[in-house]
């Protein structure tokens, strides 16, 4: 019995030692640095899931599978060490201080590597912070640089703002996509200029939508009719439901501009500079679509409007 308690004590005292070492500063380093590599930065990789908390992850992969409301909106959030123009993220652990026996920050210097391996030494020098959190034996990435909380606030406001979407889109399919000549699938783009809360349950959103009704063609969806309406739209959110009320629409004709200042007011500027340029059109419709193919499983591939090439998707 003796000889078993010593062996325990012996073991339990390997256990710490061993413990300990992996806990060293050169051992954190050495950890710090395998982590560095699965850092986000434009996209999420699945095998950083097993490198991070279970929160951390759960956060970012919503995030990063939320639909864009707009092309390139928020791309700050994906944005995380690497500049766009070529460059490769180049880490080196300065530091890594403890803060208790579970968690840790590493202070990072990143560089920007370029395609021949050379650095630029006056610019591009940022250091992060990387907090680290023991989780059954393992010192896993559960932060970066605060990020968790700005995601978590980003997308608190774009379920919010996608429930407003969702609303909006139900009207112009329900309300405006009858008076259209219809086919298969009805499948609105909308732009929100500006929107501002009247109380807790109202709401106003000036918006340039367009709805367009598509025949299925194989991997194709043809455009058969569609058009532009834009306006404000006044919603009524109730026990968790949102619904669009009233939508006061600029006229057709020769009164478009006017009632366009009238409606828009303030955020004119806003809307005409989205509305006189076409490719802010095409790729907010382009990127609803896509959405709306991978919301719906379905397996389109391209789209055509009449008379004009297949685009894809």
């Amino acid at each position: 019995m003796i000889r078993r308690l010593i062996s325990f004590t012996m073991l339990l005292s390997l256990l710490l030692i061993v413990t300990a070492c992996n806990d060293s500063q050169e051992a954190l380093q050495r950890r710090a640095s395998e982590l560095c590599q699965y850092i986000p930065d434009h996209e999420l990789l699945t095998k950083s899931k097993a490198h991070m908390t279970p929160d951390f992850y759960a956060v970012l992969d919503t995030l990063f599978h939320m639909p864009e409301c707009e092309a390139m909106d928020h791309e700050w959030l994906y944005y995380f060490v690497t500049g766009n123009g070529g460059t490769i993220a180049h880490y080196e652990v300065l530091s890594v201080a403890k803060s208790d026996e579970r968690h840790a920050v590493a202070t990072i210097r990143v560089r920007q590597e370029w395609e021949d391996g050379s650095f630029d030494e006056e610019s591009d020098i940022e250091d992060h912070l990387l907090y680290m959190e023991k989780v059954d034996g393992r010192w896993l990435i559960a932060d970066f640089d605060g990020h968790k909380a700005d995601c978590i606030r980003h997308i608190e406001i774009m379920s919010k703002e996608q429930a407003v979407r969702n609303a909006m889109a139900d009207y112009l399919v329900k309300e405006i996509g009858p008076l259209y000549l219809t086919a298969d699938l009805c499948i609105p783009r909308i732009m929100i200029v500006a929107a501002e809360e009247t109380d807790d349950s109202h709401a106003r959103v000036w918006c340039d939508c367009a709805l367009y009704w598509y025949q299925a063609a194989g991997d194709t969806l043809k455009t058969v009719s569609g058009g532009s309406h834009t306006g404000c739209m006044t919603l009524l959110s109730e026990q968790g439901k949102v619904v669009v009320t009233g939508f006061e629409q600029t006229v057709d004709g020769a009164g478009n501009d006017a009632s366009a200042h009238r409606i828009f007011g303030p955020h004119y500027d806003i809307y005409h500079n989205m509305h006189s340029n076409p490719d802010v059109g095409t790729a907010a419709r382009e990127e609803q679509l896509r959405q709306y193919i991978q919301r719906n499983r379905l397996s389109f591939r391209y789209y055509q409007d009449y008379g004009q090439e297949a685009v894809s998707l």
